[in-house]
């Protein structure tokens, strides 16, 4: 997929359960008014990149671009698979958005 993902860094794992349900909220108001599509979704993931404390990193996908925006996102390649937990979405997106790795 060639369109834009956003990533918005949350906080350790304790500081981001504030940020992560602020998300959710904005994100199903406007998943349902799109008609919940298998592409719109929130992914996160921890990250350490060798500091002592993980850092929770929000990944949306292009169809959650007006989420990401509101949340002031930056732009961002897609993430990789691997370690990624589905924060907001249908678990049909796992399929739309990562298909090389099938269902």
């Amino acid at each position: 997929m060639t369109a834009t993902w956003h990533s918005l860094p949350l906080g350790d794992g304790i500081m981001a359960d504030e940020p992560s349900n602020e998300i959710c909220a904005m994100f199903e108001e406007m998943f349902a008014s799109a008609g919940e599509p298998a592409d719109m979704a929130v992914f996160t993931r921890h990250e350490s990149e060798g500091r002592l404390h993980c850092e929770v990193i929000a990944y949306f996908s292009p169809s959650a671009s007006g989420v990401a925006k509101r949340f002031d996102a930056e732009p961002c390649s897609r993430p990789a698979r691997s370690g990624l937990g589905l924060l907001a979405g249908n678990e049909e997106a796992w399929v739309a958005l990562f298909p090389e790795f099938g269902s």
